[in-house]
């Protein structure tokens, strides 16, 4: 199986399967000299884990992080960062029913008509479970991009037919943790609270849109055409779990713009160089990022596993049945899927700050050449 590797400079290869031991990462092309602790990279685990909330799936992860390379006295060395994340409560026997009788709108034929083959607990490889590794790297980006000004964060903008009003930054970065659906607008957020808990009451689930913003990006990321800005970033997002759509700037609203009140006119700063206007290109402009905070929007369906009946074609017995999939699953996925998010939105801006010369590939410090550093270890014997 290929596709388990994301980033050209700063690359992140996955594995695990939802039932499987373990998940965990490997993640090359991280610069040395970073301080980097298991705790930095728990605190947005702790974002995505299951059993946080009334609205989320109760499988018991705590999904504990363990560093097992790349880090000498609490700081990078530039070698591979392998990162290990043990599952601790998977249940496969629910999912015995499904091993030749597919359910409704998930991977289980098509795995297992690629590759003849598939593990079956938890929907195994396919299962959203794997973004852990993504939230995991993505900790990581953060912090690189973090130590260049590049701030960013999402939070969830729309559940089922339940829209919030536009927020600013500012009010994202303090309250989209506030609720536990990640709604920085209050009001909104006990709306959606709601209309979660009516579906997830009658057995069904709900879909709805997570919006996201990245601020101090620098100008000039992202190459023309195959290798732009938004074709990377709109990768990143549509390979999220569940990712029915990705738009950036005015996204599909542009259809209903005319040229002229699109086009971002353009004005010199206070430092003499041309800005636009306004920012309806989202901060991207052919493809390479224009200075302007980028910002856009990845929808999410409905969780495909519900406990409501549905039809299966049993491929084993050539029988049709129906089944239900019992089991613990969420509800609506936003919630959880905004640190996800974030991390693929990390991931893309620090490959592309590497690849840009923005960001030294070998350490962080900038001074090739210079071994007495602050986070060299010490000769023992000059201790």
């Amino acid at each position: 199986m290929n596709g388990n590797r994301f980033g050209r400079l700063f690359q992140v290869t996955t594995f695990g399967e939802s039932h499987g031991e373990a998940m965990g990462c490997t993640i090359s092309g991280c610069p040395a000299g970073l301080e980097l602790s298991e705790e930095d990279i728990q605190a947005d685990l702790d974002r995505r884990k299951p059993g946080q909330s009334m609205i989320t799936t109760s499988r018991g992860e705590p999904d504990d992080v363990s560093i097992k390379s790349g880090i000498q006295d609490g700081y990078t060395t530039g070698t591979p960062i392998g990162l290990v994340i043990q599952n601790k409560d998977a249940r496969s026997g629910k999912y015995e029913p499904f091993i030749t009788a597919p359910r409704p709108s998930h991977g289980d034929f098509t795995y297992s008509a690629k590759f003849g083959t598939r593990n079956w607990g938890g929907g195994g490889r396919s299962s959203a479970r794997e973004t852990v590794n993504w939230v995991a790297a993505g900790a990581i980006a953060k912090k690189l991009l973090a130590r260049e000004g590049v701030e960013l964060k999402a939070h969830v903008n729309q559940i089922g037919d339940v829209e919030a009003p536009e927020v600013s930054f500012e009010e994202m970065l303090e309250h989209s943790e506030e609720n536990d659906v990640r709604c920085v607008h209050p009001e909104t957020a006990d709306e959606m609270q709601a209309l979660i808990e009516e579906y997830q009451e009658e057995g069904d689930s709900i879909g709805g849109s997570i919006y996201f913003e990245a601020q101090g990006v620098p100008v000039g990321l992202g190459a023309p055409r195959f290798d732009s800005l938004s074709a990377r970033l709109g990768q990143a997002m549509m390979a999220v779990p569940a990712t029915t759509a990705f738009e950036f700037g005015l996204g599909t609203e542009a259809a209903e713009w005319t040229g002229k009140d699109r086009n971002d006119d353009w004005e010199f700063d206070e430092e003499g160089n041309p800005t636009p206007v306004e920012n309806d290109h989202g901060g991207i402009q052919g493809g390479i990022s224009s200075g302007e905070p980028i910002y856009g929007e990845v929808t999410l369906h409905a969780p495909t596993s519900i406990p409501k009946s549905q039809q299966t074609a049993d491929w084993e017995t050539g029988e049709l049945k129906e089944e239900k999939v019992i089991g613990r699953h969420d509800p609506v996925l936003p919630p959880r899927g905004v640190p996800v998010v974030e991390a693929m939105l990390a991931l893309t801006l620090v490959d592309f700050m590497l690849l840009s010369g923005r960001l030294n590939p070998d350490r962080v410090d900038d001074q090739p050449g210079e071994y007495d550093t602050d986070y060299h270890p010490s000769n023992p014997q000059n201790e």
